[in-house]
């Protein structure tokens, strides 16, 4: 290749790139993925547990006329501004979070159309049908221009029914919204304006979206967004837990104690976390295996007054009970055979930090007794010493049985239960924090794919449908253990699905409902390819059906759906064009070639 065509080929590629960064409506296609469909096919619904998910993110169908009664009481007991502030920004963290799934779920589609998904998102929501008048954006500029006209707005449905109409714009929650979603994508402030409303007497809402720069004087915008959160949430950072006192979290690959969560349970032991990490108070975990009793401990060392200290670690039940007392309290030398020299405990380690005891229900009670004096007059005695060694710690401790029960058994003590139990905190299991699991699924991917040097796209619908209803009797253990197993098995470059992370697991029977093609709710199986064979005979036929005929009608229904572009009926396939053109030429051709040499 010579010099010239390399630097063609070169000029080609930032020309290409510059396009997949800027687009405007004269050149957008409609119909380029994520289509309505895609988006559609995103949202999950598994009523047995009531829930409801929008790709990784959890949904509420409720009553319009419910959120118009709340939006009544937050402007009778707040004030217009106020209410209008708290919609707004409610609003702009929904189109936050929107962008920041399309973005992660289609990362190399092209940009208009990734832009235009908000719109069908909105619409998908029933929150407002959206439609484009003009828009033209180029990121690398930061420049964005776009005018919409909203139809059906749920907002001013319920604004027209409390108060009549008004000489205020009142689609409050929309403009936030739409300012989250393309601030998000864009990487800076994009502001939208309502400049016709129906809550003004117009027949139809009209907004306009511009750049900050663009529109000059945005305090009044920024006035109901609060624009010191919004950066934030642009990124696509969870609301950040109130532990004013943590560290930063460590980057992907870094810190493998990394709190990741946001449900009500998670955040439930975060605030008891940040309300006794000042104190000296003993702390006990519980919680069942695998949930993360260790993190909290470290988390909690790290965000209290020891963190300078050491934290120092000891599973009681990886230690022979022989051995625990030196373990603990350390040994002098000649203390028995083998001991050749001194060496201290783990107490004595610690001193000045935190202690923490995995899984002490395992002690025996002759252990359990020398702990207690430990923890009541904190001074220990090594194994075979004669003098007693102050030690200044904090003492975590850690079980996943029910202690209470294993007193009333006569299996620990019960002094030793309340000079642990000062202050419980409890860990639920995986199955009662379901809406964490799509955080933790990206944060294990990110620190495997780090550690393995992988390059995975993501996940599959089906695998993140599967994961968020299997019961994880493993709990966040097993689920990294899946995540890992799913990084290493799957091919560079493409998504991870069930059979990369699912061996010999037991995928639960219950199943989740997807919206079928149709509109109508179906049963999506977690287990791969659960009753295709079953499938294809109900909708071919019970004569009975060959893999060929198979492959000739997905080829052709696919082109047809993508009207004749093989580059998007590819990719309904998952193969390359070349790939599908070939198929065409060797499995279309060769029935016409046989009846043609016939």
């Amino acid at each position: 290749m010579t010099k010239s065509s390399r630097i063609s080929l070169a000029e080609v590629a930032r020309q290409t790139g510059s396009m997949l960064r800027r687009g405007d409506s004269a050149h957008f296609v409609d119909g380029q993925a994520p289509t309505l469909a895609d988006l559609t096919e995103s949202l999950f619904f598994s009523p047995g547990d009531g829930r409801i998910w929008l790709n990784d993110q959890r949904m509420l169908l409720w009553h319009s006329s419910a959120m118009g009664h709340l939006r009544r009481e937050l402007i009778d007991t707040l004030g217009l501004d106020r209410a209008r502030g708290l919609l707004t920004r409610a609003g702009y963290v929904s189109g936050a979070r929107d962008a920041q799934l399309v973005r992660e779920r289609w990362p190399e589609r092209d940009a208009a159309a990734v832009f235009m998904a908000g719109t069908k998102l909105h619409a998908l929501e029933g929150v407002v049908k959206v439609t484009p008048l003009a828009f033209e954006f180029d990121i690398d500029r930061g420049t964005y221009e776009g005018e919409f006209l909203w139809e059906h707005s749920s907002e001013d449905d319920e604004h027209i029914a409390a108060y009549g109409l008004g000489t205020e714009a009142a689609c409050w929650s929309q403009v936030g919204y739409a300012t989250g979603y393309v601030t998000s994508l864009f990487g800076q402030l994009v502001v939208f304006r309502e400049v016709e409303c129906r809550s003004m007497g117009a027949s139809v809402c009209r907004v306009i979206g511009r750049h900050a720069a663009a529109w000059g004087d945005v305090s009044e915008d920024l006035r109901y967004l609060q624009a010191r959160d919004f950066r934030r949430i642009a990124e696509g950072a969870p609301a950040p837990v109130p532990m004013a006192n943590m560290p930063p979290a460590a980057a992907p690959g870094g810190d493998r104690h990394e709190l990741v969560g946001a449900s009500s349970a998670f955040n439930s032991a975060c605030h008891q976390l940040a309300r006794v990490a000042p104190t000296q108070a003993t702390v006990l975990f519980t919680g069942e295996s695998g949930v993360g009793k260790e993190a909290f401990a470290q988390r909690l060392h790290r965000i209290s007054r020891r963190a300078d200290g050491p934290f120092i670690a000891v599973n009681c039940a990886a230690v022979p009970e022989t051995l625990i007392e030196s373990e603990l309290f350390g040994v002098e030398r000649g203390a028995f055979t083998g001991a050749s020299s001194s060496r201290p405990g783990r107490f004595e380690r610690a001193d000045g930090g935190t202690l923490f005891l995995d899984e002490i229900g395992t002690l025996s009670l002759v252990s359990q007794g020398k702990l207690l004096r430990a923890l009541q007059e904190g001074e220990i005695e090594r194994v075979g010493g004669t003098k007693t060694i102050k030690v200044e710690v904090r003492v975590v401790a850690a079980t996943n049985v029910d202690l209470q029960q294993h007193v009333r058994d006569g299996r620990f003590r019960e002094d030793l239960f309340y000079r642990l139990n000062v202050f419980p905190i409890h860990l639920p299991p995986l199955r009662e924090r379901r809406d964490d699991i799509p955080l933790l699924m990206n944060h294990f991917l990110q620190r495997e794919t780090s550690r393995h040097e992988r390059r995975p796209t993501g996940f599959t619908a089906r695998a993140v449908r599967a994961m968020l209803h299997y019961p994880f009797p493993g709990n966040i253990r097993e689920l990294q253990n899946l995540i890992e197993r799913g990084v290493i098995s799957a091919e560079d470059g493409a998504a991870i699905d069930l059979a990369h992370m699912f061996r010999r697991e037991q995928l639960s029977e219950a199943a989740l409902l997807a919206i079928g093609a149709h509109g109508a709710l179906q049963p999506r199986r977690g287990e791969p390819d659960e009753g295709l064979i079953d499938d294809l005979v109900r909708r071919v036929g019970p004569e009975g059906f060959s893999l060929h005929e198979i492959e000739q009608r997905l080829i052709r229904e696919s082109v047809e759906a993508a009207d004749g572009n093989l580059a998007a009926a590819a990719r309904r396939l998952g193969l390359t064009r070349a790939q599908l053109a070939y198929r065409m030429e060797h499995k279309l051709a060769a029935p016409r070639r046989r009846r043609k040499s016939g």
